[in-house]
């Protein structure tokens, strides 16, 4: 099983980063390159919460998504072909001087038979630096579509 962190600081507010985490519609591949558009079904959505499954290049997970609590975001593997157990990820936010967040994310990914516990150890070792470029410009993204929004 591989626990990875990583924090990023970001002009938006937690309420604009869930909204581009949560956003299933098409393009989605745009904001977060492991969820392509051709993996990417959503079985429910509610006012906080969402069972979507998604992912690429061959791996696919079943999420529950709970962002019920303004401050924290879970998803909950449900299922997969690769991940089981405690796999998921959970983003908390925390204000920082000058109206900026720190959004900080921890990915639990425990492979549930041999390429799961593959890519565990990959992603845990030399694939931190990917998933953290992914993490990275996920935000970058989320704030660039905000700065297109229409002002009111």
């Amino acid at each position: 099983m591989s626990t990875i962190r990583f924090t990023q600081s970001t002009s938006l507010t937690p309420a604009q980063y869930i909204a581009g985490l949560t956003d299933f519609g098409p393009g989605r591949s745009k904001i977060f390159s492991n969820s392509a558009d051709s993996y990417l079904k959503v079985h429910h959505v509610g006012p906080a919460d969402a069972d979507v499954t998604e992912g690429s290049g061959g791996v696919w997970e079943r999420l529950r998504y709970d962002w019920a609590n303004p401050d924290r975001v879970v998803l909950t593997t449900t299922d997969s072909n690769t991940w089981g157990g405690r796999s998921g990820y959970t983003y908390t936010f925390t204000p920082s001087p000058g109206g900026a967040t720190d959004v900080h994310v921890v990915i639990v990914r425990e492979g549930k038979n041999l390429k799961g516990r593959t890519l565990a150890l990959v992603v845990g070792s030399v694939g931190k630096g990917v998933l953290k470029k992914s993490f990275v410009n996920s935000v970058r993204a989320i704030e660039a579509r905000n700065n297109q929004a229409p002002q009111r």
